[in-house]
C-alpha cells in the first residue's frame, strides 16, 4: 500500500513541502475516539494522540484532527505516535451539533462523494434525503442516494420508490441494492472509483454496515440482524471509520444519524433546492416570503403543480433551520466578542491597580 492508495495527492506533498513537515511521516485519520486518534500509513497504523501545542493553539473544534484528515505525526514507541499538524482540507462534511446551540459536529473531512443510504421499508423519507443532500451540497461533496433493502418490497413497489425520488431530486445518481438477494453491488462498485474517499451517510438500521462489508470485498464491519416486529437493522456502529477497499476506493463508514441537523452556512439549501429558487426570481417582491404574499411565484407554481407541496414545504423547514442556526451563530459571536473585552477590560484594569 502506498500513501496514494489512501487518497494522498500532489497538493498534500506540496504542502508538506512548503511547512517543512519533511521530517515527520504522513498518515491518514482513520478513526477517532475521543480525543484519541488512529492514524494509518502505508505499512501499519498509530494509536495517536495530539501534541500538546496544537491543542493549546487550537481557536476552534476545526483546528482539530477528524476522520478523514491528513497529519503530520512522529512515533513514539511501538505503534504510538503524536499529531504534530493537521494538513489543509478539501471539503469538510458537517451537520448541527445534537443538542448544542450554533455548533457544529464534524462529519468528515477530504470527501469526494456522500453516499446516502436508505432503506425502502416504512422508514422511507424523501425528505431526510433532501436534508441529506443539502449537508453534501453545503460540503461540496457529490452525492449518489443508495436505496437499500429492496427486497422487502415487491418489484413494482420498489419501482413506484425510485419514482418517487426522482420527481423531486433530479439529475443524482440513485443505485438500489439488496443485502438478502445480493444485489445491486455490481453497479455501486462501477461507481467507486480509485483514490476517492466515500463516506456513508444514513439513519440507523438501514444497512450502511452490510453495504460497507459488500463493497469492500470483506468483513469489516459487525452488523446487526433484521427485527421482525418493526423490521428495522439493529445498529450496531458506534464510530466513524475509514477502510480502504479492494477496488481502490477509500470509504468512511458513520454513525446512524437519528437527527439531520443543518448548519448551512454556504449555499447547500440553494444547490439542493435550485428549482424552487429559480422561481423567486419571478416573485413580485425581492423580499418575497413565499408563504402568503400577493404575486409569489414560488405559491404560484406549487399550486399549479409545478413545483411539489412536500419538497416546497420540507424547504421551508430546513430553511426556517437554516436560518434560526445563522442567527444562534451570530449571537455567539457577539457575546463572544464582548466576553473578550470584558476579559481584556480587567487585565487592564488589574495593570493599572498594580501602579
Amino acid at each position: 500500500m502506498t500513501l496514494q492508495d489512501l487518497g494522498y495527492h500532489d497538493v498534500l506533498e506540496q504542502f508538506k513541502i512548503d511547512q517543512n513537515l519533511d521530517l515527520f511521516e504522513v498518515g491518514r485519520v482513520i478513526s477517532e475516539h475521543k480525543e484519541r486518534y488512529i492514524v494509518k500509513s502505508p505499512t501499519k497504523e498509530f494509536d495517536a494522540e495530539i501534541l500538546g501545542n496544537l491543542r493549546f493553539t487550537a481557536e476552534s473544534r476545526y483546528d482539530l484532527p477528524a476522520v478523514g484528515d491528513w497529519v503530520a505525526f512522529s512515533e513514539y514507541d511501538d505503534n504510538k505516535a503524536l499529531i504534530r499538524a493537521v494538513y489543509p482540507r478539501t471539503s469538510i462534511l458537517e451537520r448541527q451539533a445534537v443538542g448544542k446551540k450554533a455548533q457544529v459536529q464534524i462529519i468528515a473531512t477530504n470527501i469526494d462523494f456522500g453516499l446516502i443510504v436508505q432503506a425502502v421499508d416504512r422508514d422511507f423519507n424523501v425528505n431526510r434525503l433532501e436534508r441529506y443532500l443539502t449537508i453534501c451540497n453545503a460540503s461540496k461533496v457529490a452525492p449518489i442516494i443508495v436505496l437499500s433493502k429492496i427486497d422487502l418490497l415487491p418489484e413494482s413497489d420498489s419501482e413506484n420508490v425510485v419514482y418517487r425520488v426522482k420527481q423531486r431530486i433530479k439529475g443524482i445518481p440513485i443505485v438500489t441494492v439488496s443485502n438478502q438477494m445480493d444485489k445491486g453491488y455490481d453497479t455501486l462498485n462501477r461507481i467507486i472509483q480509485k483514490g476517492k474517499t466515500y463516506c456513508l451517510l444514513g439513519s440507523s438500521g438501514v444497512g450502511k454496515s452490510t453495504l460497507l462489508n459488500h463493497i469492500s470485498g470483506k468483513s469489516v464491519m459487525k452488523t446487526g440482524h433484521i427485527s421482525t416486529s418493526v423490521n428495522k437493522g439493529r445498529h450496531v456502529t458506534s464510530h466513524r471509520e475509514l477502510v480502504v477497499m479492494e477496488n481502490g476506493g477509500i470509504l468512511i463508514d458513520n454513525p446512524g444519524m437519528r437527527e439531520v441537523g443543518i448548519s448551512d452556512l454556504s449555499g447547500g439549501l440553494e444547490i439542493t433546492f435550485e428549482t424552487i429558487l429559480e422561481y423567486t426570481q419571478n416573485c413580485k417582491f425581492k423580499d418575497c416570503t413565499h408563504t402568503q404574499e400577493k404575486g409569489c411565484a414560488v405559491l404560484e407554481a406549487v399550486e399549479n403543480g409545478d413545483i411539489d407541496y412536500n419538497s416546497y414545504a420540507n424547504f421551508q423547514k430546513i430553511e426556517r433551520e437554516k436560518l434560526h442556526f445563522e442567527s444562534s451563530v451570530l449571537e455567539k459571536k457577539k457575546r463572544d466578542k464582548s466576553f473578550g473585552k470584558m476579559v481584556k477590560q480587567v487585565k487592564k484594569q488589574r495593570k493599572q491597580n498594580k501602579f
